[in-house]
């Protein structure tokens, strides 16, 4: 929905609290939230600036006006607004980057704009798969979160909320099922997504599903930008959205998404009780893997105790997903080994334990 009119957007917040408040969104990221934001008054200091993310689309301008709206008492209205340019649409695109700018200038919030020096041709809206003219979804992706992390850092901020909605849970679900992916990869987009360098990604809105922002949004006064490329199928999740979800829902006969969204719960509980069970096993010390606490123990510890290694070596590693399965039959037998793992070196086991060797 996409039109001339500006709204008073401060009256559109208003509105939309009324019939979507913080109320209806996820208890961990709000819980998370309110803590972080408890923790850093209780030092004495000025709480530290948060920041959202925002498209223009119907997800993140609910996210936007509901935080902007619930601010005062809660969490104050000192954050960042930060909307990334691809540059693979020409004029929508910048007509995006307009629309957010005024929506931020009418709030009264600051308003920060990156934009992609990579941008390829312009995408048809209707573009097919065969269109490969432009970037891949991964790439799309990776841009925009390292705009994100470069401006945090910057802005010493900690805390970014991202405005996924249930039916991305559904999505992201099914995206990963075709490609394999364990408890770990299912349970995404988590509400808390927690960064070793400190950063917190919270998604509050996975409680709501799509249909009830954008009535919510309408009933309220809002308009909001439409991503002309969601109506193609060049990307992935268009066509898991545009051509699964609606034959998986009417197969199901009952609320998939809700469904979906249960299990991506119950995965992420069984994700964490797996890491806590890593944890208290201190395998992976000074950058080896001790073997030895991991005899006899299911194949699914010991998976997320290798994983855990090869972070601790990442740089030098360069295994796919096959090599991976061999290393970790190679562990699991615990004999003396000699794996390699690209161009910078190999795995050893010896003496009970695996360690890296550079070539």
């Amino acid at each position: 929905m996409a039109t001339k009119k500006h709204p008073d957007w401060s009256a559109v917040a208003e509105a939309l609290v009324k019939r979507i408040n913080h109320g209806q969104l996820h208890p961990t990221a709000m819980q998370r939230a309110l803590a972080e934001h408890r923790r850093e008054c209780r030092g004495g200091g000025k709480p530290s600036r948060w920041a959202l993310a925002f498209s223009g689309g119907a997800d993140s301008l609910a996210l936007l006006l509901i935080f902007w709206a619930e601010g005062p008492g809660r969490w104050g209205r000192d954050f960042v607004v930060m909307h990334f340019n691809h540059r693979l649409r020409g004029r929508a695109a910048d007509g995006d980057e307009e629309f957010c700018r005024r929506v931020c200038a009418d709030l009264g919030v600051r308003f920060v704009v990156g934009r992609w020096n990579r941008a390829g041709r312009a995408l048809h809206p209707t573009a097919g798969p065969k269109a490969r003219r432009t970037p891949s979804e991964a790439q799309l992706r990776e841009a925009r979160l390292a705009f994100f992390q470069r401006e945090m850092k910057k802005r010493r901020i900690r805390l970014l909320w991202l405005a996924h909605q249930r039916d991305d849970i559904a999505e992201t679900m099914l995206m990963r099922l075709a490609r394999g992916s364990g408890a770990s990869g299912l349970a995404a987009p988590r509400p808390v997504q927690e960064f070793t360098d400190g950063r917190i990604f919270l998604r509050p809105m996975l409680t709501l599903k799509k249909e009830e922002l954008v009535l919510a949004l309408g009933q309220s006064g809002a308009t909001w930008r439409e991503d002309a490329s969601n109506a193609g199928t060049l990307h992935f999740r268009n066509r898991i959205r545009r051509q699964v979800v609606p034959a998986w829902q009417k197969a199901a006969g009952r609320d998939a998404i809700g469904g979906a969204a249960l299990t991506r719960e119950l995965l992420e509980e069984d994700d964490a009780a797996l890491e806590s069970w890593v944890d208290r096993l201190r395998a992976v010390r000074r950058g080896k893997l001790d073997l030895g606490p991991l005899a006899g123990l299911p194949v699914g510890v010991v998976r997320r105790a290798l994983h855990r290694w090869l972070l601790v070596v990442r740089p030098h590693t360069d295994l796919s997903r096959q090599g991976f399965e061999l290393l970790l039959g190679a562990v699991r037998r615990g004999a003396p080994t000699r794996f390699s793992l690209g161009r910078s070196g190999f795995a050893v086991i010896r003496k009970g334990c695996l360690a890296f060797c550079k070539a």
